[in-house]
């Protein structure tokens, strides 16, 4: 079974969907579409390339979300991700922070379908891979239909066809980016009504996702028999990466048994010993790996041992050995007790 592109997708978020992350995303689920960290246009074309676009062919399939506003720069980025061998070119028009606001890009373009319109005209020009727009729903005073709409409307009109909307305003005056992913309140009915409105579009949906059980509420049709086409999971799929272990079956019916933790982290074993090898430090993947335990005993002692253990200079596989076998004696201790009671 080829399962649907958007079905299912993990966000992307700054400083945390690195390439170390993804790897670790991608053990525990083999179709959920994974994002990078938003990379400007200027810094594809001038930075150090390699370290801004270098993944592991394990992460397919994988999108690089770009951030900008220059058509031209747009295009170029895009080509340069194509040829990195990006599944999906995505355009950030969604991220509430100072530097997006100070750059013209990000949530701010809310205000500007036409230019979102021509940055997503010049992206489609230049990559023959899918080119999707995130957004918000609105910023500041916006009415968030028309905001949504006209957004949407524009980018259809040059071709675009998958739009991930996060149900959220962001409030450019007045809240940070950390209040902008809680404080504005959530509509997802606006949502599911761009998906009745333009049955034809792809809309996959963001924000305040909190677990599978969720997820699969906002795939089931509604009271209309229009269910959205994928959901998109950021903060949860970060802290409690686990719950990815159990996508494949709920969500693209796959006929494999779920990824526990402690299937994961032996997956993951070979991709970290290779960057160990490489010279990466342990910390780096190690950090990404905190939330994989959430709510087994151990947990904490879990995430102290990577927290602590990890920075030690020359660290290696032997922390992580450690802290699951942590986790595996907590366990054990919960058994005889319960075994005890019984």
């Amino acid at each position: 079974m080829t399962p649907p592109a958007h079905r299912f997708s993990v966000a992307p978020m700054m400083d945390w969907t690195d390439r170390h992350c993804r790897a670790l995303h991608r053990v525990l689920s083999r179709h959920a579409l994974l994002y990078t960290e938003m990379v400007t246009a200027p810094a594809v074309i001038h930075g150090d390339r390699d370290r801004l676009l270098g993944f592991d062919p394990v992460e397919h399939p994988v999108a690089l979300q770009l951030g900008g506003s220059e058509p031209d720069q747009l295009a170029e980025a895009a080509r340069i991700g194509q040829d990195f061998g990006y599944d999906e070119i995505n355009l950030n028009v969604g991220c509430p922070s100072d530097r997006v606001q100070s750059g013209r890009f990000g949530a701010c373009l809310m205000r500007e379908p036409e230019l979102v319109a021509d940055c997503m005209a010049a992206i489609r020009g230049a990559v023959t891979v899918p080119a999707t727009v995130k957004c918000r729903i609105g910023v500041d005073d916006q009415d968030p239909v028309d905001s949504l709409f006209a957004t949407v409307d524009a980018s259809a009109a040059v071709g675009v066809t998958t739009f991930i909307v996060h149900a959220r305003k962001a409030w450019l005056k007045g809240l940070s980016p950390k209040e902008n992913r809680d404080v504005p309140p959530l509509d997802y009915a606006l949502v599911r009504r761009l998906k009745r409105e333009r049955p034809h579009l792809t809309v996959v949906i963001n924000g305040g996702v909190p677990d599978l059980d969720a997820a699969e509420a906002h795939l089931a049709p509604d009271e209309h028999g229009v269910a959205l086409d994928g959901v998109m999971l950021g903060r949860a799929a970060y802290h409690e990466p686990a719950l990815l272990g159990q996508a494949d079956r709920r969500l693209f019916g796959a006929d494999t048994p779920d990824v526990d933790p402690f299937e994961a982290i032996a997956r993951y074993r070979p991709y970290m010993a290779a960057r160990l090898e490489e010279g990466v430090h342990l910390p780096h993947m190690a950090r990404h790996m905190l939330g994989l335990m959430h709510g087994r005993p151990g947990a904490r002692t879990f995430r102290r041992i990577l927290t602590v253990e990890s920075i030690r200079p020359g660290a290696g596989l032997e922390v992580v050995d450690q802290a699951v076998e942590a986790v595996r004696e907590a366990e054990a201790k919960r058994d005889a007790r319960e075994e005890e009671a019984a």
